[in-house]
């Protein structure tokens, strides 16, 4: 279970999924060590038609295992995790901007706004403060 409470520095980079691209066949759920990736079936009635990864923004930790195996530097072959290239690094300045576009279909993001980019928001305005 991801550990609780305020965070002490917010990451550089997010993960942030590209629902278009994902499959949900959920090889990032499997490896995320903070566990903040979802599973979202947008039909309950039609198992697996429709259904994607997300990433809980403010759970990320932006330490990339989702994106890639971090291998040993004698090693030259990079470990990806997700076969259709579906998440991708973001500028913590950025997060809320690229959730809105490519968070979910256009009516699932607009239905969780304040939780998605809601929150994703809330974490730019931080990191802004900060400096």
């Amino acid at each position: 279970m991801a550990k609780q409470g305020p965070r002490k520095k917010l990451p550089k980079e997010l993960a942030v999924i590209n629902a278009d691209n994902c499959t949900g066949c959920e090889a990032c759920l499997e490896v995320c060590p903070v566990d903040c990736i979802n599973k979202v079936q947008q039909y309950d009635q039609f198992q697996n038609l429709q259904s994607w990864c997300e990433i809980d923004v403010e759970r990320c930790v932006g330490c990339e295992v989702c994106v890639h195996i971090p291998g040993k530097k004698t090693n030259p072959y990079e470990l990806k995790v997700c076969p259709w290239d579906a998440i991708e690094m973001v500028p913590t300045e950025d997060v809320a901007l690229v959730v809105a576009q490519i968070g979910g279909p256009p009516e699932y993001v607009e239905k969780n706004w304040d939780r998605l980019v809601g929150t994703a928001q809330h974490l730019v305005e931080l990191k802004i403060a900060s400096g």
